[in-house]
């Protein structure tokens, strides 16, 4: 066994799989949606578009290409009208559905390294036990190359080790959900979008929203619910 892998069972170990039941619930209308901030969360998914799994900087000569750049230098908006942030953002830098070669788009069904690590210390100040808030994390069975759907791969473990869960070499992809015990807030990442969609109270998305190291998109007319947008990259 690696370090990394003893490291994640030492302090987030298996936890039954019915700590997930409540997701499930959530998105089937069994239970009112009210657990999470009042938001119905039957739509927590997210993902990208440039390949699968962990992201990986591209390496030298590479630099990050922030949202709002990307915006200007093509007169496109961040995220079109009624759109959640896709691979369907961003059309004039596309040509025939290819992006250039000088931009490297994000990876599919995974946050990056960075957008995985920034708004944990953000959740970290916003959560009742800080550091120490029990949570759960959650894998889509497709991202641990699982065949029994019925026994689900969850972890329970302190908010303030959840950086240790994106290096798990059990998979190259990120939680697909971390939640608190008593549920105050939700990520949710998958394969539609650019982002990890994050629901919480107001001030905790006001937070990550005002995090000058993060690209948080808020979806129009609705608070408490915003997008943690994945890093582009750019020669």
């Amino acid at each position: 066994m690696s370090e990394i892998s003893a490291l994640i069972d030492a302090h987030w170990p298996f936890a039954p799989s019915a700590e997930t039941d409540w997701l499930l619930e959530l998105a089937d209308g069994s239970i009112e949606p009210e657990m999470v901030a009042g938001f119905d969360l039957g739509e927590v998914t997210t993902s990208t578009g440039g390949g699968l799994g962990r992201d990986r900087h591209p390496g030298p000569g590479w630099r990050r290409l922030r949202w709002a750049e990307l915006a200007r230098r093509t007169g496109d908006p961040l995220v079109p009208e009624g759109l959640t942030p896709s691979c369907r953002c961003f059309p004039s830098s596309r040509k025939k559905g290819s992006w250039p070669l000088s931009i490297h788009p994000p990876t599919e069904g995974s946050l990056d390294r960075e957008t995985w690590h920034q708004p944990i210390e953000v959740l970290i100040r916003h959560s009742q036990a800080g550091a120490d808030t029990p949570c759960s994390a959650y894998y889509n069975p497709l991202t641990v190359g699982a065949v029994d759907f019925d026994n689900l791969h969850v972890r329970t473990g302190r908010l303030g080790d959840a950086h240790l869960l994106y290096d798990n070499p059990e998979t190259d992809f990120s939680p697909s959900n971390l939640w608190p015990t008593n549920r105050s807030w939700v990520t949710g990442t998958d394969y539609d979008l650019w982002a990890t969609k994050v629901v919480g109270p107001a001030p905790l998305i006001e937070a990550l929203l005002g995090d000058p190291e993060m690209t948080m998109i808020a979806p129009s007319g609705r608070s408490g619910v915003g997008y943690a947008a994945y890093w582009l990259y750019a020669t």
